[in-house]
């Protein structure tokens, strides 16, 4: 009786062997810099200090030490995915790995999952989502803008050597795409990083089966009361928790052991809910909220959070640095996705 050999999983070629053409390599300098170059035949890394040949590197280990032109040593190694994603073309704000750790960990995200992903921005949670489902899972990630997409596909492809066989990228809105890319009931996962994701919780709602997890990433206080109150309101989720998380990393010399003087802090709030069966209603919440939890209107009576005008959700208003069209050319030439002829 023979077994059919199991496939190798997307991506994992380009993680392990000897450094080749193409790859993306970590060099770490004697003062823990980090410098991240793609090696190419007959390219050079140069420093003010001299520079070192692409071609010492390719054909060689991983884990090495090579020397540039001054003597200086680096040791070379494949950045993490981790280490990838703040090092890669961007044009909108990456979401941080910490993030990313966290989305996949309490979204559920497990190998085989059916999940969507709306506001893909540079691709950062796409690789970390792809990962999670496995080949034999589904990612369909949803994106308004052209140029922010044409960045994340060069992302992933990079990453993964290629088109990878779970992921779909899709244009537009995703109250239009989700209800012709998903029957009801049939995605087990939504993952929103966008302005307002309270906009699309009708469309949510619709796509998610019952039990599924819808998890949002927002960036302001704002953003997540208005979020919460919305799911109460609609009825057909469970009630919301939020979080964020902060990493400080530590400094380790001989018995000098001691929090390290900047780290990562604040990035971004999570907000996770899931789906009810059809016809359930949620219990009733047994705390009662605190006085000024709600605004009062002029008849007396406690208001909705964020009755605002739609002026007040833009992306300047939330803070949002604008991308210039010069960084965001930049990048698409960085990842081979060049702007589409007119």
């Amino acid at each position: 009786m023979t077994h059919e050999q199991p496939t190798t999983p997307t991506g994992a070629a380009q993680r392990r062997g000897p450094f080749r053409e193409g790859d993306r390599v970590q060099l770490t300098d004697p003062r823990g810099r980090l410098h991240t170059v793609t090696l190419q035949p007959g390219g050079e890394f140069h420093t003010h200090r001299g520079f070192l040949r692409h071609d010492d590197l390719i054909g060689g280990p991983e884990g090495v030490v090579v020397r540039n032109t001054s003597g200086i040593e680096y040791l070379a190694l494949r950045p993490l995915l981790a280490d990838h994603v703040l090092s890669m073309p961007r044009g909108a704000a990456v979401v941080y790995p910490k993030d990313a750790g966290q989305i996949v960990t309490m979204g559920d995200i497990y190998p085989g999952a059916r999940v969507v992903e709306a506001g893909v921005g540079s691709g950062a949670l796409t690789l970390s989502l792809l990962r999670a489902v496995g080949d034999a899972g589904s990612l369909h990630s949803i994106e308004r803008r052209e140029d922010f997409a044409a960045i994340a596909r060069g992302n992933v492809e990079g990453f993964f050597g290629g088109p990878h066989p779970a992921w779909q990228l899709s244009l537009g809105d995703l109250s239009d795409v989700l209800p012709t890319v998903a029957e009801p009931g049939s995605v087990d996962r939504v993952v929103l990083d966008m302005l307002a994701p309270w906009e699309n919780l009708e469309a949510v709602a619709d796509a998610l089966a019952p039990g599924g997890v819808l998890l949002a990433y927002v960036a302001t206080t704002t953003q997540l009361s208005r979020l919460a109150e919305d799911i109460r309101s609609d009825g057909r989720y469970t009630e919301p928790e939020a979080w964020e998380s902060m990493v400080r990393g530590w400094h380790l010399e001989g018995l000098a052991v001691r929090p390290q003087h900047r780290m990562i802090g604040h990035t971004g709030f999570l907000l996770t809910t899931r789906r009810l069966a059809d016809g359930v209603e949620a219990p009733q919440r047994r705390r009662r909220p605190a006085k000024g939890a709600y605004p009062i209107t002029e008849e007396g009576a406690p208001g909705a959070v964020g009755e605002a005008d739609a002026e007040l959700w833009t992306p300047e208003a939330m803070g949002e640095r604008m991308v210039s069209d010069k960084k965001l050319r930049r990048a698409r030439r960085d990842v081979g996705q060049p702007r589409p002829q007119v």
